[in-house]
């Protein structure tokens, strides 16, 4: 037998660290204030955005010839965009799992819907909010709780020093901070 198919084992490979494990369960976490945005959204759409594009394709289809007009093209594809993100935003609620911040308020310990604040290996501190997959926003330092750095900061005290592995090697952070809102934010 080539030894191309045996199995070796090499008790280094056991000591490589490696990201925590996704969260079973497949959870759509998202604040109170998240999930009123994205109904908000998909109220909008229902109500105002597809009944006008509705009007303006049954126009254009009025007006005959419908291969060479673009208001009956463009009308079309514009209802199938909005009819998709409908069913996107619909299956999205569906699921979502809403989390309030503020029930960890005083709390050290770091849970969704912290804002934490930790160290790296350079010295530079940083700051950024736990957030549900449909609202983290990265431009402001919101990072979703299934990014790489949020796995390795929850559960996480003020003081605990953590290792993150990156693309790059191992960082080690040291937990500053944890903030919650202190009332829930609607």
């Amino acid at each position: 037998m080539s030894k191309a198919f045996t199995k070796e084992s090499d008790a280094a490979d056991d000591d490589e660290l490696q990201l925590p494990p996704l969260p079973a369960g497949g959870k759509n976490y998202i604040t109170p204030q998240g999930y009123a945005r994205l109904r908000t959204e998909l109220l909008d759409l229902i109500d105002n955005e597809r009944p006008k594009i509705v009007d303006a394709v049954y126009w254009a289809a009025s007006n005959g010839d419908r291969s060479e007009n673009g208001d009956y093209i463009y009308g079309k594809k514009r209802l199938r965009e909005i009819d998709r993100r409908i069913r996107f935003l619909t299956k999205r609620l569906e699921i979502a799992e809403v989390a309030e911040p503020s029930l960890h308020h005083g709390i050290d310990q770091i849970f969704f819907g912290a804002t934490v604040t930790y160290v790296d290996d350079a010295g530079l501190e940083r700051t950024i909010t736990i957030l549900g997959i449909d609202e983290a926003d990265s431009s402001q330092a919101q990072v979703s709780w299934v990014s790489p750095i949020a796995r390795t900061l929850l559960k996480a005290h003020v003081g605990d020093v953590l290792r993150l592995v990156t693309p790059t090697g191992v960082d080690e952070l040291e937990v500053l901070a944890v903030h919650y809102p202190a009332t829930p934010l609607v």
